[in-house]
């Protein structure tokens, strides 16, 4: 056996959750026909519970066993929003956030299954049960959310807009699985909302070319640090008063959808952040500009590689916090990893390497390919 694991001893004692409504229900076949061979076969001790009522996996997560070698979540990804949030009000959260987390693909996105082992393998449930066994600790960036008294944390995406309103509106479409969201985005394309906001960004890069360089040399093993000053700044610079030298930039358009978060895959159909780190200690920010809707179905087209990240109106950003304040007249709704908040204003801050997860690689898996030439120039609507 040991040799089987390059030496390595696999994870022994594993909490595993299970949430048998995630995705498009068969969370539980899936565990017993496919991951639970695979963990008992190398001798883990097994604690299963089933999820029974919202914020349970909270629950669990908060009196954790600090004596876990890892928690298996079978679902998608708003179980381990819930875990993680557990973990933050754990009574040693230090060391709590030090167990790791492996997901367990299950749900309708599966994002961070995706991001963690690819898109060969990220809808496997058994390359995800093997990446359990041999994958090695690997540290992540987390976000505090604050909403008015409210605090939260979240660990994958921030979403306002149209890319919001697919969400939400598709959730009777699980059973789909992630066709939802391309069926959702079709028909959005049709009512074409638009998304009024003032954003404020704490800027630490937004040259792209720089950025898709410092993942690649990620990938390769060189250095990849992101400068914290702007390269060629298009907007209107202005500095928080209360924090000398910090670049804020302000943006205050309309806009089709903003979105905000870590990884390169949100869903399999769409690499929304193809230059995101794990531990880059930066949030990425997206902004989609109003575009025609001939232009917005062509956007589909290498969605799922990354393509529209070179798009001229997809602006994009690496940023160390964010606050988003919605007009008054502004409609739709504000989405945190898969769950529904209140389209109020909000405020956004990174938690360098907060989170533990287990990982195959030193990065994440899904590699950007797209060069600037791929990128086709979409026109702004005036």
């Amino acid at each position: 056996m040991a040799a089987a694991y390059d030496g390595r001893s696999p994870p022994k004692k594993l909490k595993v959750l299970i949430n048998p409504r995630g995705g498009r229900g068969q969370a539980c076949s899936i565990f017993t026909d496919k991951v639970e061979p695979i963990l008992s076969a190398a001798g883990c001790i097994l604690d299963v519970t089933y999820t029974t009522h919202p914020n349970h996996a909270m629950e669990i997560a908060q009196d954790l066993s600090l004596d876990t070698d890892a928690m298996v979540v079978v679902s998608g990804d708003g179980l381990i929003h819930e875990v993680l949030n557990g973990l933050s009000k754990h009574g040693q959260p230090d060391k709590a956030f030090c167990v790791p987390i492996a997901p367990i693909p299950a749900g309708s996105g599966n994002g961070l299954s995706l991001n963690l082992l690819g898109l060969q393998d990220g809808l496997d449930p058994r390359a995800a049960a093997l990446n359990v066994l041999k994958g090695h600790p690997l540290k992540v960036d987390l976000f505090a959310f604050t909403q008015g008294n409210q605090k939260r944390l979240s660990f994958m995406s921030q979403t306002v807009g149209l890319m919001a309103d697919i969400d939400i509106e598709t959730e009777h479409l699980r059973w789909m699985g992630d066709l939802r969201f391309v069926l959702g985005f079709l028909r959005s394309v049709v009512t074409l909302p638009t998304c009024k906001m003032e954003l404020s960004i704490k800027l630490a890069e937004q040259d792209k070319m720089k950025m898709a360089n410092a993942v690649r040399a990620r990938r390769a093993g060189l250095s990849s640090d992101i400068s914290v000053v702007p390269l060629s700044p298009p907007l209107d610079d202005t500095h928080d008063p209360g924090s000398p030298g910090d670049t804020w930039i302000k943006y205050d358009k309309p806009c089709l959808w903003v979105y905000a978060g870590k990884g390169p895959y949100v869903s399999r159909s769409l690499m929304q952040f193809p230059v995101s780190q794990p531990d880059d200690g930066v949030i990425d920010i997206a902004i989609q500009e109003i575009i025609s809707r001939k232009d917005l179905l062509a956007s589909m087209d290498g969605a799922d590689k990354g393509r529209c990240y070179w798009y001229s109106t997809n602006r994009y950003f690496k940023a160390s916090a964010y606050s988003a304040k919605p007009h008054a007249q502004s409609r739709g709704v504000l989405v945190v990893d898969g769950e529904l908040f209140p389209m109020q204003e909000f405020h956004v801050e990174v938690l360098p390497c907060l989170g533990t997860l287990l990982s195959p690689f030193p990065y994440y898996a899904p590699e950007f390919t797209f060069d600037e030439e791929s990128g086709t120039k979409l026109k702004q609507e005036s």
